[in-house]
């Protein structure tokens, strides 16, 4: 408990191409319908008949708007950039042992946050996002149902997720997370015994690894006492499209690579689920001395 209340009082806060994928990647928010993850169309659906480009609102007045309110953000962004690494000075970037990366006390804190579920490829759970009692927490909740929809191609169903949404700076350029001062995750929660899985999401350079995905399990306990749960990042293993790679290497601390953080459930139990977050968190444990957790395999042994 001293860990968790040291979190939250001495840190700050933070957290070749087609024509017309490239005026969507200038246009930004003109789009008022655009969505900010790639939408899944289940097989047999129409596909939309106008493109998201179409939908753009080409109003001078909002474009003047958006210019002014970007220009501010780049003159605080150069600002926090001369006087430090995220906008701290150098002294306390080095000696800094905890960070609070996000914590739920408002609707602007869950704001944040983006939840879906297997409804999307035709599934029938249900997931959804509240304030928790006095607010002071994140309230996740739904039911978790495993049927498989009748459309011939999916295979499995039973999941629901909750998933931070991408940083973006001024002019919609991405913004990345640094943890390279800390090795482990730190949570406080309050579950129903259900496991979870927290997924680190990052941003890749080449196509072929943007389904890459960092995890590791999260048990919970369940009953009416909140657990304060800590995960090194030498625990994560890679998997990409749901299969755990046998090429295993340590998350890149020290790389710009973090876009989100994530949890899933889908444990293959049908019934209702709930998970309560009061923050997620950062620590650099100096008594965790492992390097990575799992056997990293030759591929070229030599003859």
């Amino acid at each position: 408990m001293a860990l968790a209340v040291m979190l939250l009082n001495g840190t700050s806060f933070h957290g070749g191409c087609c024509r017309h994928k490239v005026l969507l990647s200038s246009l930004g928010p003109l789009l008022s319908n655009s969505k900010l993850y790639s939408s899944y169309r289940r097989p047999g659906a129409e596909p939309e008949k106008k493109l998201s480009w179409q939908n753009a609102d080409f109003s001078f007045k909002k474009s003047i708007d958006h210019l002014k309110t970007q220009l501010s953000l780049l003159k605080k962004e150069t600002q926090d950039y001369l006087k430090g690494p995220g906008g701290n000075p150098l002294s306390r970037h080095l000696l800094e042992q905890t960070r609070v990366l996000w914590q739920f006390r408002s609707q602007e804190d869950l704001n944040k946050w983006v939840i879906s579920s297997d409804v999307e490829i035709g599934g029938k759970s249900k997931v959804y996002i509240k304030l928790g009692r006095n607010n002071q927490a994140a309230l996740l909740y739904g039911t978790l149902n495993t049927e498989v929809p009748r459309d011939g191609e999916t295979k499995y169903s039973g999941y629901c997720s909750m998933r931070s949404r991408p940083e973006v700076g001024s002019f919609n350029r991405k913004k990345y997370y640094d943890w390279s001062n800390f090795n482990s995750l730190y949570l406080r929660v309050r579950g129903d015994g259900r496991p979870w899985m927290v997924n680190i999401y990052t941003d890749p350079y080449f196509s072929h690894q943007k389904d890459d995905l960092y995890s590791y399990f999260m048990f919970t306990r369940g009953g009416p006492y909140w657990e304060e749960i800590m995960i090194p990042f030498s625990k994560f293993f890679l998997s990409s499209r749901g299969r755990v790679q046998d090429n295993q290497h340590p998350v890149w601390l020290d790389k710009a690579s973090f876009l989100t953080l994530g949890f899933t459930i889908g444990d293959k139990v049908d019934g209702p689920f709930q998970l309560e977050i009061d923050f997620i968190g950062l620590v650099n444990d100096r008594a965790h001395k492992e390097k990575f957790a799992y056997e990293a395999y030759d591929k070229n042994t030599p003859v």
